[in-house]
């Protein structure tokens, strides 16, 4: 007798083997935020704020390259060139290589000078100095993240997820170990650390591209350098580069709008005039709000990317096939299947962060130089940020679907709305809100690019339209929408639950880092199980699909 095979879901393996790798990264990444967190602090001597400054250029180009706009334009060209010749298509990887690598590098030299100049114009003023120096150190890992995000790209088209997913923990791990031993074991000066923790960062960019050059080696990769051939195919990706650059670096790029007017608007004394006003208003901001928007970010980045970046990486190449061969129903299917997993566990995470924003914060960084009050700040911005998770996952999920469909125009059209709203509102809101003004804005604002990139998605696709067929009753039911509701409803249980639970829990435990531990993991234990059930009860499906084995 026949046993009948199956086979796991692409989608659904995929994602399994990022999602697990990306975990491990950015656990990793918790681990290196706590050690830097303990190192300097919010407002050791201005250090911490010098060193995001230096970093927010390396990080966007990371997150722009590793998880953006670069694999998205070139991973069409490459899958596309698979399926017609296998051979050629390392003709073009090869070449990507060669130009991305001098382009970067021209791009390098001249921020390496502008560096130099701010240096020398600077004399004086040592947080300025410092900025400079940091940046002059990581700037040359530009150049290495990008070819890192080429070889990704092809590994993808391959449909290998692993090592792309794995490469990040190389740097987590370098950072972890430079901040814990030999940072402190060096020297005892802030700003010397923070150049090891820089050297840190190019080192780990290095070993990001390197470890995939035998994967590709592996997948029959030979270096065959054919510019004419590939002339074509390359304008393409240029073209597409700039539009799809600022659609998938839009939370990137209004970070580091937030960051900017924080550096712009802070001072040590927060009753300060500020000369280039006039003098008639004082600054609204204090020192440390650029640190704490970083660390605030690097606590609601980790539900975005185990799920919004995750998901769209993995979905990205599937959707990319659909739309080229024009299989309208399937790209639709994995549009909706993308989306409903992402809602059914982000919107429990926006709610979740909020609730233990102020546990979680002291859990992870009440450690050396950070103190109650740094606590209390970083807290609060957590918990502004944490409105928009859900936004925030759903963003790169989106945006991919308008690019595999070769419309990367949409993205940018709105985008750059969004970038401008998002200034503006920023300038607005610190003179109310303060610094968590600033997080209040980005979350509101990611939520209108949601809401306007869905209405355009509504009108081309008929996303919120895609039935579910109910074979009980032969009834066609919206299924997003049916998500959507069902996980809302779960989540509002599990938030009414849990901040009463947080309410008794908290003044009966100890402050100790085991009882911050005892209360951040029953709260988090009880406010997912009771999620699950509720929405078991409801008649979610979408988290038993990830263990499903489909019939082949």
């Amino acid at each position: 007798m026949n046993r009948i095979k199956t086979v796991r879901s692409p989608f659904f393996r995929g994602l399994k083997i990022t999602a697990f790798w990306t975990l491990v990264s950015r656990l990793l990444g918790m681990v290196r935020d706590v050690a830097t967190a303990a190192l300097f602090g919010l407002t050791e001597n201005g250090v911490m704020d010098a060193f995001v400054i230096a970093f927010r250029v390396p990080n966007i180009f990371r997150r722009l390259f590793g998880e953006g706009a670069l694999s998205a334009s070139m991973l069409p060209a490459i899958a596309a060139r698979r399926e017609a010749d296998s051979h050629s298509v390392w003709q073009l990887v090869s070449t990507l290589l060669g130009c991305v690598f001098v382009i970067m590098a021209i791009l390098t030299l001249v921020a390496e000078l502008s560096c130099g100049l701010l240096w020398i114009g600077s004399q004086g003023q040592t947080e300025y100095r410092l900025v400079a120096g940091l940046s002059a150190v990581m700037l040359p890992y530009l150049l290495f993240i990008a070819m890192a995000s080429v070889a990704s790209a092809t590994l993808h088209a391959f449909n290998h997820f692993s090592t792309p997913a794995f490469v990040p923990v190389l740097l987590n791990s370098i950072w972890i170990i430079t901040a814990v031993v030999i940072a402190p074991a060096w020297n005892d000066a802030p700003a010397t650390q923070a150049y090891l923790i820089a050297i840190a960062v190019l080192l780990g960019g290095i070993l990001q591209f390197a470890v995939q050059i035998p994967v590709l080696r592996r997948f029959g990769m030979r270096w065959q350098w054919n510019w004419i051939d590939n002339y074509s195919a390359i304008f393409r990706i240029v073209r597409e580069l700039i539009p799809m650059a600022v659609g998938l670096a839009i939370l990137p790029i209004n970070t580091l709008i937030d960051t900017a007017i924080a550096w712009i608007f802070s001072a040590s004394n927060p009753e300060t005039p500020i000369a280039w006003l006039g003098g008639t208003v004082n600054y609204p901001l204090q020192e440390g709000t650029v640190a704490a928007i970083y660390f605030a970010e690097r606590l609601y980045q980790f539900p975005v990317g185990l799920l919004g970046v995750v998901i769209g990486l993995v979905t990205f190449p599937a959707l990319s096939r659909h739309a080229t061969t024009g299989d309208r129903s399937q790209f639709v299917k994995q549009m909706i299947q993308a989306l409903r997993t992402n809602l059914f566990f982000a919107i429990p995470a926006t709610a979740g962060l909020i609730l233990l924003a102020e546990p979680l914060t002291s859990l992870l960084f009440r450690h050396g130089a950070f103190t109650g009050t740094d606590i209390q700040r970083t807290a609060q911005m957590v918990a502004a940020y944490g409105c928009g998770v859900w936004a925030y996952s759903t963003l790169p999920i989106i945006i991919r679907g308008f690019y595999a469909a070769e419309d990367s125009q949409t993205p940018f059209r709105l985008g750059m709305v969004v970038i401008v709203t998002n200034a503006l509102v920023d300038l607005i809101c610190i003179w109310q809100l303060g610094e968590t003004g600033l997080a209040y804005a980005s979350a509101a604002v990611a939520t209108l690019f949601v809401l306007l990139l869905a209405r355009e998605a509504q009108l081309r696709w008929q996303l919120f339209a895609g039935p579910l067929i109910d074979r009980q009753n032969k009834q066609a039911k919206n299924i997003l929408i049916i998500t959507l509701l069902r996980s809302s409803l779960a989540t509002v249980t599990m938030y009414v639950v849990g901040y009463f639970l947080l309410r008794q829990i908290t003044p009966v435990v100890s402050l100790s880092f085991g009882g911050r531990f005892f209360i951040v993991s029953i709260i988090l234990i009880c406010s997912v199980t009771l999620y699950l059930l509720v929405s078991w009860l409801l008649g979610a499906r979408e988290w038993r699909e990830l263990s499903r084995r489909p019939k082949r």
